[in-house]
């Protein structure tokens, strides 16, 4: 792959207790582990950030979708739940739905975008038969 893009992240600390900084300096935050997970909470941690990541990039791919099938989009958004549990043998596991929102759209036109967006999303093919992601449109 000739890539177009690269982003660079360093962690230190203690992982899910430290910090992280891209190479630019444009993210510097401490992250924590959540409440949930035992943790101090009260910061970003791994997942928050790519559910983040992973929902602004859909968002990118359904626009791109839609301008490519001259489909005007008004007030949409895409939002990422991300999940953390444990895998079967030991370890942990990933699941993720996202949850888009076309507003003016048909709901059969509405998943036919977001089916080809999922196709089209770089965060998409990279979990692609390694995660569950579950992609639904709703009205809100």
């Amino acid at each position: 792959m000739e890539a177009i893009y690269t982003a660079e992240a360093l962690s230190t600390g203690d992982g899910r207790n430290g910090h992280v900084v891209t190479s630019d300096g444009i993210l510097d935050t401490d992250v924590r582990t959540p409440k949930e997970m035992g943790g101090p909470g009260g910061a970003p941690n791994p997942e928050l950030l790519f559910a983040a990541g992973y929902a602004a990039c859909f968002h990118s791919a359904l626009q791109a979708v839609a301008r490519m099938q001259k489909v005007a989009l008004q007030d949409s958004s895409v939002g990422a739940r991300v999940e953390l549990g444990p895998k079967d043998g030991g370890g942990f596991q990933l699941a993720v739905e996202l949850e888009v929102v076309l507003p003016g759209i048909p709901a059969d036109q509405a998943q036919a975008l977001a089916d080809a967006a999922h196709q089209m999303c770089p965060y998409s093919n990279a979990t692609r038969g390694n995660i569950d992601v579950a992609v639904r449109v709703t009205e809100d």
